[in-house]
C-alpha cells in the first residue's frame, strides 16, 4: 500500500504572533516542519510528499529538502490548500490509492501512530481521536451556562488517512463550504474508523503550546570532553580555531595541527559515542597529511547530523604561554560558528597560561580542552 503525504503549512500564523511563521520556528536545530518531515521520511509506504506552503513564506522554504518532495502554493483556507494538493496529484496522474493529510502544527506524533493509521486504512478513512477529560460548559448568555456530558465528545488529530478518489471528489463538490478538517467532509460516507490518538500530538497555536512541546519531546542532552596537545616547533604554521595566528612557532602534526578544532572534534564524537579523531582520520593515512582541520570538522558535523545530533554549546580552553589570543578570540568564534553552523552565542573561548610551568610554560607545547554539549530530539 502506497501513500502520498499532504503536509499543510500554508497558514498565515497570525494567532502565533511571531515574525517567523509557525512552521519554521525551531526546536533545537530543526523547524516544526522538519520535525514532521524527518519522521514521515522514515515511513516506507509514503512514496511522495507534497508540502503546501504560503507564497509569502518562500524565503523560509529554501531549506526544505527531502527525497520525493514537492512544494506547492496553498490557498486562503485549510480546505483550499488541501484541494490544491489533491488537484496537483490528479493533474500529474500520480497513482496513489491513499493520501495522508497532516497539519505541520502537530510535529510531536510518533512513528507508531503513523503505522497504526496506515494499517487501519485498507477499507476506511482513519482518524486519530483523544477523549476530553475537562468539564464542558455551553454558554447560553452572559451569566447562564449548561453542563454538557463530556463522554459523548472527543478531539480529532492528524495525520488522517483517506482514499484519494473519495476525498478528492468530496473536496471538489464542497469547495465553497469551509471545513476545519477533512473528516467533516468524509463523515457522510460512513466509512470512518477512529483509532486512539496521542496526548503528545497536540496542535501548536501559541507560545505556551511551544513551551509545552519542548517539555513533551524526548530531548537527549549529552556531553563530551575533547583534549589535544601539540609540540611547538619552527618552520610550521600555527592554526587555532581554523584561524592562522602570527607566531614564530607552529604546531607539529600530521594535519595542519589545529588543536582547537581537534579538541572540538573529539568532544563532539565523545558526546555522540562515535569514537575519536584518530579512528576516523588516522595519522597513518597519507591523504590526511597537512589537511586543513576545518575540512575534518565539517565532515564530523555532517556525520553527527546524519544521526540526528546537533551542537548546543562549545566551551573551549586554549592553554598556551604565547602568543596571547585575546585579539583573535572573536574571529575564532566566528570561524567555528560558520563551520559548525551554530550561533556565536553557543561558543565560548578562554585563554589560559600555566604561569611558565612545564612544557607549555616553556613555550614548547600548546594544549586545548573542549566540553561539547550535544542535543537530539527523538
Amino acid at each position: 500500500m502506497s501513500f502520498c503525504l499532504v503536509l499543510l503549512a500554508a497558514g498565515d500564523s497570525k494567532r502565533f504572533g511571531s515574525s517567523i511563521p509557525k512552521p519554521y520556528i525551531k526546536i533545537g536545530e530543526k523547524t516544526l516542519l522538519d520535525h514532521s518531515l524527518s519522521k514521515f521520511n522514515k515511513i516506507k509506504e509514503i512514496k511522495k510528499t507534497i508540502v503546501v506552503i504560503n507564497r509569502k513564506h518562500k524565503k523560509f522554504t529554501k531549506t526544505i529538502k527531502y527525497p520525493n518532495l514537492i512544494k506547492i502554493a496553498g490557498g486562503k483556507t485549510r480546505q483550499e490548500s488541501t484541494l490544491n494538493a489533491l488537484k496537483y496529484i490528479k493533474k500529474n496522474r500520480y497513482k496513489f490509492k491513499n493520501v495522508l493529510i497532516h497539519d505541520s502544527a502537530r510535529p510531536n506524533f510518533s512513528l507508531k501512530l503513523i503505522k497504526r493509521i496506515i494499517k487501519a486504512s485498507k477499507k476506511n478513512a482513519v482518524i486519530p481521536k483523544i477523549p476530553i477529560h475537562d468539564a464542558l460548559k455551553k454558554s447560553i448568555s452572559k451569566d447562564i451556562f449548561l453542563n454538557i456530558t463530556r463522554e459523548s465528545f472527543f478531539s480529532t488529530q492528524t495525520p488522517q488517512a483517506f482514499n484519494f478518489i473519495e476525498i478528492f471528489n468530496l473536496h471538489t463538490k464542497n469547495k465553497s463550504i469551509y471545513k476545519d478538517d477533512d473528516l467533516s467532509l468524509f463523515q457522510s460516507l460512513k466509512k470512518v474508523k477512529f483509532i486512539d490518538g496521542e496526548k503528545n500530538n497536540f496542535k501548536i497555536t501559541n507560545w505556551n503550546d511551544l513551551t509545552m512541546l519542548k517539555n513533551f519531546m524526548n530531548l537527549k542532552i549529552k556531553n563530551g570532553i575533547g583534549f589535544d596537545v601539540h609540540r611547538l616547533v619552527p618552520n610550521r604554521k600555527l592554526y587555532l580555531g581554523g584561524l592562522r595566528i602570527k607566531s614564530k612557532l607552529g604546531t607539529l602534526g600530521h594535519s595542519d595541527g589545529d588543536p582547537v578544532l581537534h579538541s572540538i572534534i573529539d568532544g563532539i564524537l565523545g558526546a555522540c559515542s562515535m569514537g575519536d579523531i584518530g579512528q576516523i582520520f588516522s595519522d597513518k593515512n597519507k591523504k590526511f597529511k597537512n589537511i586543513r582541520s576545518t575540512i575534518l570538522l565539517k565532515r564530523v558535523i555532517d556525520r553527527i547530523k546524519s544521526k540526528g545530533y546537533y551542537i548546543n554549546n562549545l566551551d573551549i580552553n586554549i592553554i598556551l604561554q604565547t602568543p596571547k589570543i585575546k585579539k583573535y578570540k572573536n574571529k575564532m568564534i566566528k570561524n567555528i560558528s560558520r563551520i559548525c553552523k551554530i550561533p556565536i552565542n553557543k561558543i565560548n573561548i578562554k585563554g589560559k597560561t600555566t604561569e611558565k610551568l612545564g612544557v607549555i610554560g616553556k613555550e614548547k607545547a600548546i594544549a586545548t580542552e573542549v566540553i561539547a554539549t550535544i542535543i537530539k530530539y527523538d
